[in-house]
């Protein structure tokens, strides 16, 4: 019998934003701001409690893709440059990561998209390294971020922490969602644009018309190669002014799932805490319930009567 163990992804930036505005004003005795730090523990232990993952991973953001840029110079120009006292908490979340036996990676120069496609197609693609018991692994990643929905399939789900039931989203949320396939999802994406990366999409389409159009025609490609049945003239002339376009933000939309990265189980496997490492972090950041806790004495566990 083989079985599937799961594989949690995180997309690390994504979640210390959400801890770091979800929380407004935490410091540590020195007066440095936690409050990233703090609120990223806290989703962190709720998402192993309720994912029990073998396997976890926490990829962070190296930088803009240069392929994207060279694309479309303006990509993700319109966000904002980080809170410097949210840039002061990374090294730090990455360090509590470390003391905890969570693997944290980054790469310079590569999107943690980009990174969290390519290490969760090797995670489903491994054979059973460490024996016949383990034939690939099921992977989740967890974030908010739209362009992970291309990726959803028989061993790929999404955790999303604006779903409040916890479920992990499978094509059926996705089409749920979107009203298109995960095959789709790229396609979608690029006939209506992203504003959320400055990416523009075409003028007029929004989710539905993108999900109409390619319930009618399947793929961009077919949907170009058959224009003339589009029977909105205001429609069709739009998509016949932005061929280019659209073939330009397939390639900015899709991920990159071909990175140099291998994974090895025992590489991912989460490892016992370092209770020293811990208590000192504690201390720095002032979290003293967490001192608390971990200084506890374990209760003495009574035995089953049978």
């Amino acid at each position: 019998m083989c079985f599937v163990r799961r594989l949690l992804i995180i997309d690390g930036h994504a979640y210390a934003y959400r801890a770091f505005y979800a929380i407004r004003e935490l410091r540590s005795p020195t007066a440095r701001p936690t409050n990233a730090i703090f609120g990223f523990i806290k989703m962190l232990e709720k998402m192993l409690a309720v994912l029990q993952p073998e396997f976890v991973a926490v990829i962070w953001d190296g930088g803009l893709s240069g392929e994207r840029l060279a694309l479309l110079p303006d990509y993700k120009a319109q966000r904002a440059e980080t809170p410097a006292d949210l840039k002061v908490q990374f090294d730090e979340m990455v360090e509590y990561l470390q003391a905890v036996g969570v693997v944290s990676r980054c790469r310079d120069g590569v999107e943690a998209d980009d990174l969290i496609a390519s290490l969760a197609k090797r995670a489903v693609a491994a054979p059973g390294a460490e024996g016949p018991d383990l034939a690939g692994v099921s992977v989740v990643i967890a974030s908010a971020d739209k362009d992970f929905m291309q990726l959803v399939s028989e061993r790929v789900g999404l955790f999303n922490p604006n779903d409040k039931t916890e479920a992990i989203w499978t094509a059926a949320q996705v089409r749920e969602k979107t009203g298109v396939e995960p095959g789709q999802v790229v396609d979608w994406l690029s006939l209506m644009g992203d504003a959320v990366d400055n990416i523009p999409g075409v003028p007029g389409v929004g989710p539905k018309t993108a999900a109409g159009l390619l319930g009618q025609f399947g793929t961009v490609t077919n949907l170009f190669a058959r224009l003339g049945e589009v029977k909105s003239e205001r429609l069709r002339l739009a998509l016949a002014g932005a061929v280019d376009l659209v073939r330009r933000n397939v390639e900015m939309v899709r991920l990159r799932d071909d990175l140099a990265c291998d994974f090895v189980p025992a590489d991912y496997r989460v490892k016992p805490p370092e209770a020293d490492a811990l208590r000192l972090l504690y201390r720095r950041w002032g979290f003293k319930g967490m001192l608390a806790a971990l200084d506890a004495p374990v209760p003495d566990r009574q035995p089953n009567l049978i």
